[in-house]
């Protein structure tokens, strides 16, 4: 409790039901593909209340029936305006922390949740009221350790001094670099988790996608500046850098990449 410290292997669940091109069309497979990342040693499960919405938490429920107790689950909260109509909004707020852990672990078939983050930060509610919630559910057994998402190094403090933060989860990758300026050494310093999301540059440096046309209409990736325009092709040439470094090392991009 209060921090991880080593690595685990960690498999994020969105793509399965949400944002990326085949979501939510095989089921079955994601089902399998769960099963054989806890046979191959994946430890981790990362998913999202917001990932569909609703219906990652479901499909992770189902896939763990049986061997729950193998694994380390984390969802998110606080992009789901609970205490509204149910839509898509920051809400940190103590009173939708608790309406939207009920229903992660309806959804999760859990009685609890090891790691449970809050997903955005809500520039309306202090980051001291949402941890004090947070800290409420660890007591009662509700979740075992809380975490933030794309907090800011100011932020991050502040919620720890209320109730220690156990993990950071944040974009890193070969083309997202910028945790390196400040956050790693935060973290490093109090001791908190590192989760990098999207180290695969949302799959762009496995070196598989060359074009947008590979991606469905409705694909999260076609609208990121990051892939439009005159960008995807800079972004191309990254990739073709470690794609050569790959054959150089007979590897596949993917491995350099993480590595």
């Amino acid at each position: 409790r209060g921090g991880f410290i080593g690595y685990v292997e960690e498999y994020g669940c969105m793509g399965m039901s949400a944002f990326y091109t085949g979501a939510g069309t095989d089921e079955a497979g994601a089902i399998a593909t769960i099963h054989r990342a806890i046979d191959l040693g994946v430890t981790l499960f990362d998913t999202a209340e917001m990932y569909g919405p609703y219906l990652n938490e479901e499909l992770l429920g189902r896939a763990l029936a049986g061997r729950r107790d193998q694994v380390v689950v984390a969802t998110k909260f606080g992009t789901i305006l609970h205490r509204g109509d149910g839509t898509r909004g920051l809400d940190g707020s103590a009173a939708n922390v608790r309406l939207a852990v009920e229903g992660s672990l309806k959804r999760l078939d859990t009685d609890h949740i090891d790691l449970y983050y809050q997903h955005r930060m809500d520039p309306g509610t202090p980051v001291e009221e949402t941890v004090g919630a947070l800290a409420e559910l660890i007591a009662e057994g509700k979740i075992l350790h809380y975490g933030l998402s794309e907090a800011a190094p100011a932020t991050i403090r502040r919620a720890h001094a209320v109730h220690p933060v156990a993990a950071l989860q944040t974009e890193y990758s070969l083309w997202s670099r910028e945790p390196e300026q400040e956050i790693l050494a935060v973290v490093r310093e109090l001791r908190i988790g590192f989760v990098p999301y999207s180290p695969l540059g949302r799959g762009f440096l496995t070196g598989t996608i060359r074009s947008l046309d590979q991606l469905d209409e409705s694909d999260f990736r076609r609208y990121n500046p990051r892939f439009e325009g005159d960008n995807l092709a800079r972004n191309i040439g990254i990739v073709e850098r470690v794609d050569a470094v790959a054959a150089e090392v007979g590897a596949k991009p993917g491995q350099v990449a993480l590595a």
